[in-house]
C-alpha cells in the first residue's frame, strides 16, 4: 500500500531511468523545497537525477510552457509541473493553441510528448483561490489530452502512460487525493489513456465519475445498496478524448445515468457526457439524465455524497 503521491513518484523515477529524454521542469521542484517539490511527489528526484533533469525555474508559467512545447518538438519528453491549475490561464495559449494543434498542423510529422501536471480541486469547502476544478476548459481544447485519475494504481499508471504518449497531455491531480492509499504493482505498468473503468458494477443506475469524487460515488452507492437501488460506477480516468463505448455500454445496461463532478455544473463536462448519451442512447433511457455538480458560486462548494444520493432517490419512483 504506497500514497497517490507515492504512486506519482515512482512514475516519474521509472520513467527518468528507462528514457534519458524525460525530465521535470517548474516552480519550487528542486531546492526551495528541500527537493520534494509543492505537492511532495518530487520526493528524491533531485539528489537522484540532478539539477540537468530536475530544473527549478523562475515563477514564469507561460516560459516554463513554451520552453517545454519546444523542447519536446525536438525530441524530449518534459513533464512540466504548474503549481495550481488557475495559474495554467497564464500559458493557456502555449498549450491550447500551440502544443495541441502542433501534431494536425504539420499533419503528424511533428510530434509534441509533454505532461503537465498540475494540482486542482477543493481541499476545505469555501475557498475562493486555488481550489478550481477547471478541467472543462481544456477538454474543449482538440489534440490536448486530459487525465484526471481517482486512486494511487491510476496515478501511476495513467503518469508513465502520458509520459510515453507523444501528444500533450494535460495530467490532473487532485490535492485532497496525495495522502490517499492503495494498491499498487512493484513492477512496471501503464493504465491506457482514453479508457474508463468501473469501479462498481450495478444494475439500475450509472454514476459517471471523476477524480476525488469517485470516491464520494463509491459510498453513496453503499448507502443506497442498504436501500434497494443498485448503482454502477464508472471512472472516466481520461477526460479527453471521453470513453464513449464503456460509457454508453453502461448506460445501456442500466438505462439511468447520473453525472456526478466537483466542477460547477453550468459549463462543466458533464453537460457534454449528457449530451453523448442523449445521442447515442436515448432509445435505451428509463429516466431524465441528471448532473450533480457544484453551485454556480466564486467559493469552492463541491457536492458530496449525500448530493448524490439525494439526486438518485429522487428518481426512486422511475428506478422503481
Amino acid at each position: 500500500m504506497i500514497s497517490f503521491r507515492q504512486a506519482l513518484n515512482e512514475a516519474l523515477r521509472e520513467e527518468m531511468k528507462r528514457d534519458s529524454s524525460v525530465y521535470l521542469i517548474g516552480e519550487d521542484i528542486g531546492t526551495y523545497h528541500s527537493g520534494r517539490g509543492p505537492s511532495g511527489v518530487m520526493e528524491g528526484l533531485l539528489a537522484e537525477f540532478g539539477d540537468q533533469r530536475v530544473i527549478e525555474t523562475p515563477i514564469c508559467e507561460g516560459a516554463i510552457a513554451g520552453s517545454s512545447i519546444g523542447a519536446a518538438m525536438f525530441g524530449m519528453r518534459p513533464v512540466v509541473e504548474i503549481m495550481h491549475s488557475e495559474f495554467l490561464v497564464t500559458c493557456f495559449q502555449y498549450l491550447v493553441y500551440g502544443g495541441a494543434k502542433i501534431t494536425a498542423l504539420s499533419n503528424g510529422r511533428v510530434k509534441v510528448p509533454l505532461v503537465i501536471r498540475t494540482q486542482f480541486g477543493c481541499k476545505e469547502p469555501g475557498q475562493a483561490f486555488q481550489d478550481e476544478s477547471n478541467e472543462a476548459w481544456f477538454c474543449h481544447a482538440p489534440g490536448l489530452k486530459v487525465v484526471m485519475p481517482s486512486t494511487p494504481y491510476d496515478a501511476k499508471g495513467l503518469l508513465t502512460a502520458a509520459i510515453r504518449d507523444d501528444h500533450p497531455v494535460l495530467f490532473l491531480e487532485h490535492k485532497a487525493l496525495y495522502d490517499v492509499v492503495g494498491e499498487v504493482p512493484k513492477e512496471q505498468y501503464s493504465v491506457p489513456l482514453g479508457v474508463a473503468d468501473v469501479k462498481r458494477s450495478g444494475r439500475d443506475v450509472t454514476v459517471i465519475a471523476m477524480g476525488k469524487i469517485v470516491s464520494e460515488a463509491l459510498n453513496a452507492a453503499e448507502t443506497l445498496a442498504e436501500r434497494g437501488i443498485d448503482v454502477e460506477v464508472v471512472d472516466l480516468r481520461t477526460l479527453a478524448p471521453l470513453d464513449f463505448d464503456t460509457i454508453l455500454q453502461s448506460v445501456g445496461k442500466t438505462g439511468r445515468a447520473v453525472i456526478f463532478h466537483e466542477a460547477r455544473k453550468t459549463g462543466g463536462l458533464g453537460g457534454e457526457v449528457a449530451a453523448l448519451i442523449a445521442e447515442a442512447a436515448f432509445g435505451d433511457l428509463r429516466a431524465p439524465i441528471l448532473r450533480v455538480g457544484a453551485p454556480d458560486v466564486p467559493s469552492a462548494l463541491p457536492p458530496g455524497s449525500d448530493d448524490l444520493v439525494a439526486a438518485i432517490e429522487a428518481i426512486s419512483e422511475i428506478i422503481a
